[in-house]
């Protein structure tokens, strides 16, 4: 590694001493300042191989410098660093030419790597990056290392049309990292587009993504844009994609292969030009082993994962994810709160189950309910057991079952036929009636016999095979055990 010169700068001695002593041990020669003037000075002067600086330097930005370094020296690599860890930080040390960012605190060996790599490409220019956003910051919290992943992968993605599949449990922030990509990339002038798969009847899914003509089925009395063309120019974010049923992830795919799509009732096809991001909480290599997701579809979404960590996996982020929203409560016009370092502690001891989602609830919940301004460890406490889920109560058995299945059945027909027109008649009311309650009762039926299929089949008086297909279809979640 001879002949190789780091410039560093780093106004904090200690940090400089060791951030030195470790390229040193590499065989790099490394020249080291506090300031931003000398570092400056020394690239106008074609010094230096690499450049490892601290974002805030005591008479400069280096967000600001690096604009220069890279007008004036487009192949000199440039590292940041920087105790400021945020998505913003992340993104906007991305955009403007850093060959890498590291968050404080570090592993001397990550920056070391860094520092290889860079030598290694020192001759590559950096890929363009996006426009800096408008927003100051986006509601991604938290400084852990998971989160600082995150935050790098949000600033290598957002410049490009890459499809993005996100992993991560409810309540985690899939859509908050999806909207980041499209905000912070070169599609942010146009549409974000968010549907869940989840929440749309599968009778209605191509419909609702790909639009439908005037007169397609009944009751379409006009032509409807889909989604997709609802995002053109944007990003699309397609929420829950393991809830897609088979024959809508079968068009989906077409369009990914082809760039086009036809309406339902439509002829001709319809190019589209957007960027998918989709998310999904469910494991879905599984479901492709199981049949119910396809394995060519998974590969096109899968291009780029990213796995967001369930807040159990990062309690450090807990206390900064608190304060963020009591300053958002008080934002709304709620008075100020503190919590104390018990109700903290307590706060990091809960294992969240509901992940950001949860707690942003109970802080909620807290701002409006509490008047005092400092909270205790004890109303934490309270609030908690209040919002844990009590066991179900058992089910009466015999008449009332049938009972309740009527009354679900007749709920059904009043809500289906208030809308009830001559001219227009409902379609396949007996289909639609038969997965409203067939799904219900196969659940039931399993949960009373723990997971046992053997025995849920001879309850409910079919085919042990049959009940296996039909659970496939009706993408049923078998819980064994007590």
């Amino acid at each position: 590694m001879s002949g190789v010169t780091v410039l560093l700068a780093e106004d904090d001695q200690a940090i400089r001493t060791v951030v030195s002593r470790a390229l040193a041990r590499q065989g790099y020669a490394v020249q080291a300042t506090s300031i931003a003037s000398a570092l400056w000075r020394w690239i106008s002067e074609g010094k230096g191989d690499v450049v490892v600086c601290d974002v805030w330097l005591p008479d400069e930005n280096a967000l600001d410098l690096l604009p220069r370094i890279k007008a004036l020296r487009p192949d000199l690599p440039v590292i940041l660093m920087s105790a400021q860890s945020t998505i913003l930080t992340a993104v906007r040390a991305t955009e403007r030419g850093a060959f890498d960012y590291l968050p404080k605190p570090f592993d001397i060996g990550q920056l070391v790597a860094a520092v290889q790599r860079a030598i290694a490409r020192r001759r590559a220019r950096p890929p363009e990056g996006a426009l800096a956003p408008q927003a100051e910051s986006l509601p991604i919290v938290g400084r852990s290392p998971a989160m600082q992943e995150i935050y790098r992968m949000v600033a290598r993605l957002a410049g490009t049309d890459l499809t993005v599949l996100i992993h991560g449990e409810s309540g985690t922030g899939k859509e908050l990292v999806a909207r980041a990509l499209h905000d912070f990339g070169k599609r942010r002038g146009g549409p974000f587009v968010a549907v869940n798969m989840a929440a749309i009847p599968r009778e209605l899914i191509e419909s609702e993504l790909f639009g439908h003509e005037k007169g397609a089925f009944t009751g379409a009395v006009a032509r409807r844009a889909g989604r997709f063309e609802q995002a053109e120019g944007g990003t699309l974010f397609l929420d829950e994609i393991g809830d897609m049923p088979l024959e809508a992830q079968t068009r989906l795919l077409r369009v990914l292969q082809q760039g086009e799509f036809v309406p339902v009732g439509g002829k001709e096809p319809i190019r589209t030009n957007v960027r998918i991001v989709a998310a999904s909480h469910r494991d879905l290599a599984g479901l492709v082993r199981e049949g119910l997701f396809r394995e060519d579809l998974f590969y096109r979404l899968n291009v780029v994962p990213i796995r967001l960590p369930p807040l159990r996996e990062r309690i450090e982020d807990i206390p900064a994810l608190a304060q963020h929203f009591l300053a958002k409560a008080q934002a709304e016009g709620l008075p100020p709160k503190i919590l104390s370092p018990g109700a903290v502690a307590r706060l990091k001891a809960h294992d969240w189950p509901g992940n950001v989602r949860e707690l942003e609830n109970l802080i909620r919940r807290i701002a409006v309910l509490y008047v005092e301004e400092t909270i205790e460890e004890d109303v934490i406490e309270r609030e908690l057991a209040q919002a844990r889920p009590r066991p179900p109560e058992p089910a009466p058995a015999g008449e009332g079952d049938n009972l309740d299945l009527a009354r679900a059945v007749e709920r059904f027909l009043d809500r289906f036929y208030l809308a009830y027109d001559a001219a227009a008649p409902p379609a396949a009311v007996y289909d639609r009636l038969l997965r409203e309650v067939e799904r219900p009762l196969i659940e039931r039926t399993l949960r009373l016999t723990r997971g046992n299929q053997l025995e849920a089949a001879r309850v409910l008086g079919i085919n042990r095979n049959t009940l296996r297909k039909k659970i496939r279809d009706l993408d049923i979640r078998v819980h064994r055990g007590p």
